[in-house]
Parts: C-alpha cells; structure tokens; sequence
C-alpha cells in the first residue's frame, strides 16, 4: 500500500506500507516451525501427567489394599465359625488344631480364605459384637449400683477405644520392629479386638459374682496373653516377607505384648462405682 507525502516545497514522496497480512505471509516455515513446537510440548506435558496421575493412582490404590484390604472379607462368617472362634478365643490352650491361616489361587493370585473357611482368619464381626456388649453390660453393672448416667456409659466407652487404639499400636509397632511385611491394617484391627470377648466375660463374672472377679480377669489374661502370642508368631513366620527368627529381642518384645494384656483387662474389667 502506497502513502503520497506532499512537502512544502511542491515535492512528492511515496512511502510503501507493508500490511500485516503480508507480513504474516512473508514467513510460513517460521509460523509452521512454531505450532510443530508448540504441539509437541503440549504432548509430552500431556503425556507427562497422564504418567503422574497413573503412577500417583497406582501408589494410592496400593496402599489402601495393603492397609484396609477387602472389608467385606472381615464379616464373611457363620454362626459355626463364630461358636468355635469364641472357644479359640476364651480357651486358647484347648485349642488342639494348628494356627496357620488357610490360603487358595484366586484368579491366578494367592489369598486367605475368608473365616467362614478358616477358624484361624481375622474377622471384624466377633470385635464390634463383643465392643457393644461391653458397653452394654458395663452400662447394667453401673445401674445395678446406682451409677448409671450416659456420660458414665460414654466414659467406658471412651476407655473401650482408647484400648483398642493401645491394641493395635502395641502389635503394630512390635511388627514393625520385628518383621518387614504388609499385613494388612484390618488384620491387626481384628486381632487387638479380640480383647473385648475375653473383657466381656471378665464382666459378666462381675456382675453375677463380684468374689470372682480376680480370677477369671488372671484367667482372661493368661488366655489372651497366649492367643496374641499364637497369632503374632505365626505372621513373623508366615505372613512377612523377614523377620527376625532367633533373636533375644523377639523374645522380649512377644513376651511384652503378653504382659500388657494384664493392665489392659484390669484396666477394662475394673468399672469404679
């Protein structure tokens, strides 16, 4: 495009304008190169994330099937695997079969068999049931002599959790220490609940014979004591990828998990009224 320019003087001169368009055509290869980068950059961006995402996915699903695993598999019971597991629970020394988990080929995977198959399987069933009879015959103990209130019930229930808790940090952490293995959180869960069959019994003595309580609470102990040693020795030597087999220090620490039991049911059994 041409622009006149008239001087004082009388002169003229033309000035060329180049217009955008021409411009933007004077260089194709430039424009071409820089879409071919710009699409390539957003590929491997896009590429890059899809990697992240699928990694961090992966990473995530990972660990809740290693600490949660499957909970439907926890409630998987029957009215025969509950009777017998109460009496692995409550008379452990009684107990004449082995304590191996049984496993199976699912799919092409290894897997335990749920407790409806196998007595020597974790459940959450037994735990939650023998928890809210707890809290229930600690409620009746506390009315019988005069103490009943909600804020007394929610105490015992509170202290109820709160050893539960205890329960599973003090396997967790002698696994730990022990044992480089992904048991699964639920399976610890399970076993620290346990507790509150052997408290409910301790109760229940109570309640209907307060003369007794010392006792069946030493009897509980020892019982509990002698099935959460049963059952940690056989995840060290089964269910973990290494553990310490012969050490002075898995001694001490089984032998720990054994002894605490005693404060916890005392702790539990001894309602102050």
């Amino acid at each position: 495009m041409a622009i006149f320019n008239t001087h004082g003087d009388g002169r003229c001169a033309q000035i060329f304008v180049q217009p955008a368009a021409a411009k933007e055509q004077m260089n194709p290869f430039a424009d071409a190169l820089y879409g071919a980068e710009t699409d390539l950059i957003k590929s491997e961006l896009d590429a890059y994330r899809e990697r992240l995402l699928g990694s961090g996915s992966a990473y995530v699903q990972g660990n809740i099937s290693r600490y949660f695993s499957n909970p439907q598999y926890y409630f998987q019971v029957n009215d025969q695997y509950v009777m017998n597991k109460l009496k692995l629970i409550l008379f452990p020394f009684l107990h004449k079969g082995h304590w191996m988990r049984a496993a199976e080929i699912v799919g092409g995977e290894f897997s335990y068999k749920p407790p409806i198959h196998d007595i020597n399987a974790p459940d959450l069933y037994i735990p939650l049931m023998a928890f809210g009879t707890y809290v229930v015959l600690a409620g009746f103990f506390l009315g019988i002599n005069g103490k009943f209130s909600p804020e007394a019930v929610g105490v015992q229930a509170t202290n109820g959790v709160l050893c539960w808790l205890f329960q599973v940090l003090l396997l967790e952490a002698t696994l730990h220490t022990l044992g480089d293995g992904d048991v699964p959180f639920l399976d610890i869960v399970a076993y620290g609940g346990y507790t509150f069959a052997a408290v409910s019994i301790i109760l229940l003595s109570r309640i209907v014979w307060s003369y007794c309580f010392y006792v069946v609470t030493l009897w509980e102990c020892l019982c509990m004591g002698m099935l959460l040693l049963k059952i940690m020795k056989r995840i060290l030597i089964a269910e973990v990828r290494r553990s310490e087999k012969h050490s002075s220090k898995r001694h001490y620490l089984l032998l720990l998990v054994a002894v605490a039991q005693f404060p916890l049911l005392f702790w539990l059994g001894n309602i102050l009224v």
